[in-house]
């Protein structure tokens, strides 16, 4: 096919054969690969969103003929036509209602409902992470978390896969700068990796799941320094989290989480908290260059955000 090819005329008489008619069966099959090729010829001469709408023609013909593996992979396969279809419009600066995007959603949300229907939640929970990946590319952190926390719930038989969905969800909730959102599920990663990481003679978590606590740990306190909630307010798993780093506190939550994380950054997290709370802007100062090379980006942004509130008291 070439570009003077009628892929319109191509479509209306595909669809047109797939219609019913006394005593003769379509044969869906055929109008399947039919679609298909349309697809795969759209996408060639750059026409992403009729690529998209081909190959959702051919996914409802895979459903037809039960093939939901199929199905779910059109599905996907038109939600990432429309994506680029909606690159191109925003790369190009036009106006635009992201109706593209839109129909993305709907496709991926579909392919998401068939995975589940069809007893595939790790797939499904693989589709919701790639949309959740598209829509922070679009700078919609809060759609993109919904997403991520989807996929944390239907990973919730693989608690690694679903403690780093939940991570992704408390970052999109800090993007948002939601920071009681991202303390609330940033407190529930910390006990479920508690409660399933397992425990060796030293009572330190197994592997990967000392990465994620120091992680909850490390970023709890920081938000916590940013919401400063008074004595009133504070939730007690928060107010529990600041008494460990007390000057004169001796329990076993402090000597828990020191052995966890180190003595060093555990000393510089103390520092930083006495800090904040007797509002020391020059000790604070000279923490942050400290600190900053034991903490991640995102870690380091909230620190920034924390030098900044107490340096306008």
């Amino acid at each position: 096919m070439d570009r003077n090819t009628d892929y319109i005329a191509l479509y209306k008489s595909t669809a047109a054969g797939l219609r019913k008619r006394f005593l003769k069966k379509p044969n869906v099959a055929e109008g399947r690969d039919q679609f298909a090729s349309l697809a795969k010829n759209l996408s060639q001469q750059d026409c992403p969103s009729y690529a998209g709408f081909c190959s959702l023609a051919q996914a409802r013909c895979e459903h037809g003929l039960g093939n939901f593996p199929s199905e779910i992979q059109c599905l996907v396969d038109a939600g990432r036509y429309f994506v680029l279809a909606e690159k191109q419009t925003s790369d190009l600066l036009c106006p635009s209602y992201q109706e593209n995007l839109s129909a993305a959603i709907n496709c991926y949300e579909h392919a998401i409902k068939v995975s589940v229907d069809s007893g595939e939640p790790s797939l499904a929970a693989l589709n919701c992470q790639e949309l959740a990946a598209v829509l922070l590319d679009f700078k919609k952190p809060g759609e993109a978390s919904i997403y991520y926390q989807r996929a944390a719930e239907l990973l919730l038989q693989n608690p690694i896969e679903c403690l780093q969905n939940m991570k992704k969800v408390a970052s999109c909730k800090i993007n948002e700068e939601d920071y009681e959102g991202a303390l609330t599920v940033l407190t529930e990663m910390q006990f479920m990796a508690q409660e399933r990481g397992g425990v060796t003679d030293s009572e330190k978590p197994l592997g990967i799941y000392t990465d994620i606590l120091i992680h909850c740990e490390v970023t709890r306190v920081l938000l916590l320094m940013i919401l400063q909630p008074t004595p009133q307010r504070i939730r007690p798993e928060h107010a529990q989290t600041l008494e460990k780093y007390a000057w004169h506190n001796n329990s076993e939550d402090q000597n828990y989480i020191l052995e966890l994380m180190g003595f060093d950054l555990f000393l510089l997290l103390q520092s930083l908290v006495m800090s904040c709370q007797s509002n020391e802007i020059d000790e604070l100062h000279a923490l942050q260059t400290e600190i900053m090379p034991k903490l991640g980006q995102e870690q380091n942004e909230l620190l920034n955000n924390i030098v900044e509130i107490y340096l306008k008291k």
